[in-house]
């Protein structure tokens, strides 16, 4: 596939009006958040980053599987809120017919949906491929050190982001 064919189906998630609605869900759900939001910044942070990690390790995971993983990871989140299913099911639930529509084949789709379903799983951290680097890269987004909230936060210690790493 060339490359203009793989961030062609970026710009489609991008574009899609599920995607979007959702996206928009998730930012009615967390107007008065005080923690992390999980937005477009959050979803384009986790993709660069990911992608970071992904040149750096020489993992050669394909930068539109990244991507589409990373924009989709948590915008089952406002359904988390709404009746507790743990989000990383939602999320993958609800990118699955998008994934469908913006050219994904049913290899492709199972790969990014199973790291969807394992940004949470600590085991993922070390596993290579899609699921680690979005494990990490989640986790790497997050800004504790600046965080107003910090202090008030659930995440334990040992988790927040209290330096820089690279």
């Amino acid at each position: 596939m060339m490359e203009n064919e793989r961030i062609d189906r970026i710009n489609k998630i991008l574009e899609h009006d599920f995607y979007k609605e959702n996206v928009r869900l998730n930012e009615e759900a967390e107007i008065e958040r005080e923690f992390c939001r999980h937005d477009m910044a959050h979803f384009l942070d986790v993709a660069r980053i990911a992608e970071i990690l992904n040149l750096r390790e020489g993992q050669q995971v394909e930068k539109d599987w990244i991507y589409a993983a990373a924009l989709l990871h948590d915008i089952g989140r406002h359904v988390q809120y709404k009746d507790g299913t743990p989000h990383e099911e939602a999320s993958a639930a609800l990118a699955a017919p998008i994934l469908a529509d913006c050219g994904f084949d049913d290899k492709e789709t199972s790969v990014i949906l199973n790291a969807i379903e394992s940004h949470r799983k600590v085991q993922s951290s070390s596993e290579p491929g899609l699921d680690g680097l979005l494990y990490r890269a989640d986790k790497l987004s997050r800004s504790c050190f600046a965080c107003k909230a910090e202090k008030k936060c659930n995440w334990k210690n040992d988790k927040k982001n209290m330096r820089l790493v690279w």
